[in-house]
C-alpha cells in the first residue's frame, strides 16, 4: 500500500511537471517592441543645428530645402487586432501606461514595449498620433508619468496656455539663409474660460496593415514603424510651401496647422496612415 502511495505521488508529480513544461512552451503572453523609425523617404533623419553639415537633408514637392533640429510627437491608444479581427486594447485610457512621447533626440523612446500581450496572431496595428479629446487635459495627478515625460525642459509637449498636450513639435531651419522651421500641432479650444469647447481636433487614429502577421507566444517579435517626415510638406493630402504665414506657431492659424496634421496623420477618412508605414514584422 505504502509503495502504491509512492508510486501514485511520483506520478502526480509527472503530470504537474509535463504540464508546467507545456505552458513554457506556449506561454500565454509575451512582449511586442514598437520601434520608430523616423526618415525623410528612406533616409534616417540626424537632426543639427542651423548650419549644420551632418544633418539629413530633404527636398520638398516645391522645392523647399529643410532639415530638422527637434523632432517629437506623441502616441497613445494603442490598439492590436488579431488576425480573426479581435481587437486588443492596450491601457488605451492610461496615458502613464499606454502613452509615450517619441523623441528622437532620445534613443531610448524610440522603442517601446507593449507588455503581456495575449498570445495569438496580429495583422493589424491602431494607435493615436496625439491624444484623444477625453484625455487631453494637463492631468498631474491622474498621469503623473506622462504629464512629467511630456514636460520636462527638453520635451516640452505642453501648451503654455495649459489646456491640453503638443501632438507633435518639430523644430529647424528651411531655405539658402535658414528661416525658422517650427511646426506645432495640438486639438485647439474655443470660446471662454470656464466655457472651453472642442475647437481644432488635432487627434488622428492611425490604422497600419502589418503585412507579415506578429505571432505572440514563444515569440517576443518586434515591429518596426516608418514615420516619413518628408509628408509633413509633401503629403498625400497637401502640397505645403513655407512662408510668413505657416512656418511658425506663433503665426500660423489652426486652419493652416491643420495642413500639416492631416500630411502627418492622415485626414481620418480616406487616409488612415499619414506618414506611418510597417516597415517589417520579425518574429
Amino acid at each position: 500500500m505504502k509503495t502504491q502511495t509512492i508510486f501514485s505521488l511520483v506520478f502526480v508529480a509527472l503530470v504537474a511537471l509535463a504540464a508546467c513544461s507545456k505552458d513554457d512552451n506556449n506561454p500565454v503572453a509575451n512582449d511586442i517592441t514598437l520601434h520608430f523609425n523616423n526618415t525623410f523617404k528612406n533616409t534616417p533623419i540626424v537632426l543639427g543645428d542651423a548650419a549644420s553639415s551632418t544633418a539629413t537633408a530633404n527636398t520638398s514637392a516645391e522645392g523647399q530645402v529643410h532639415h530638422f533640429s527637434e523632432l517629437k510627437y506623441v502616441v497613445s491608444n494603442i490598439r492590436l487586432v488579431k488576425a480573426d479581427g479581435n481587437e486588443i486594447p492596450y491601457h488605451i485610457n492610461d496615458l502613464d501606461k499606454g502613452a509615450i512621447v517619441v523623441n528622437h533626440a532620445k534613443p531610448q523612446t524610440l522603442d517601446y514595449v507593449l507588455s503581456n500581450i495575449p498570445a495569438g496572431e496580429y495583422k493589424q496595428l491602431k494607435f493615436g498620433l496625439g491624444v484623444k479629446s477625453e484625455l487631453n487635459t494637463l492631468d498631474e495627478v491622474r498621469f503623473p508619468d506622462f504629464y512629467a515625460a511630456a514636460g520636462v525642459n527638453d520635451t516640452e509637449m505642453h501648451w503654455e496656455w495649459g489646456t491640453g498636450y503638443r501632438f507633435t513639435k518639430i523644430e529647424g531651419f528651411y531655405g539658402a539663409d535658414h528661416k525658422t522651421l517650427s511646426i506645432h500641432t495640438g486639438s485647439t479650444i474655443a470660446g471662454e474660460e470656464g466655457a472651453y469647447t472642442q475647437g481644432v481636433d488635432a487627434y488622428r487614429d492611425i490604422t497600419l496593415d502589418l503585412g507579415t502577421h506578429a505571432v505572440v507566444g514563444r515569440n517576443a517579435p518586434n515591429i518596426t514603424i516608418k514615420a516619413d517626415f518628408d509628408k509633413l510638406l509633401s503629403g498625400k493630402t497637401n502640397t505645403i510651401t513655407l512662408g510668413d504665414g505657416n512656418a511658425t506657431p506663433s503665426v500660423h492659424t489652426a486652419a493652416n496647422m491643420v495642413l500639416f496634421v492631416d500630411n502627418l496623420g492622415g485626414d481620418g477618412s480616406s487616409d488612415l496612415t499619414g506618414m506611418f508605414s510597417i516597415s517589417g514584422v520579425v518574429n
